[in-house]
């Protein structure tokens, strides 16, 4: 009786073990998952970064266009205020302004 008790308990410790086996082989699995989608993840985030680096240098570029436009044409304006200074002075009443 006692012996078959001690197998009894034995084939419960294996079902146990078996039991243990499986858990840990199925978390191996989801911790190569896990790996694979952080891999996956900090690809995007690089892509993305480098991406918003690239915004913002073409917003920067831009922006520099936009400020050498008004610079071209407020050095326009000025140098058509100087060929008809008086001119403009007198008829606009407030020294050209608009």
């Amino acid at each position: 009786s006692s012996s078959r008790q001690a197998l009894e308990q034995a084939r419960v410790a294996v079902e146990e073990l078996e039991d243990v086996k499986a858990v840990v082989k199925r978390l191996e699995e989801e911790n190569s998952e896990l790996r694979r989608q952080a891999r996956h993840t900090e690809k995007e985030q690089r892509s993305l970064c480098s991406l918003a680096e690239g915004l913002q240098e073409e917003r920067l570029l831009a922006e520099g266009q936009g400020l050498r436009e008004q610079i071209q044409a407020q050095t326009a304006w000025m140098a058509n205020l100087e060929v008809s200074g008086g001119t403009l002075a007198t008829v606009g009443g407030a020294g050209g302004c608009v």
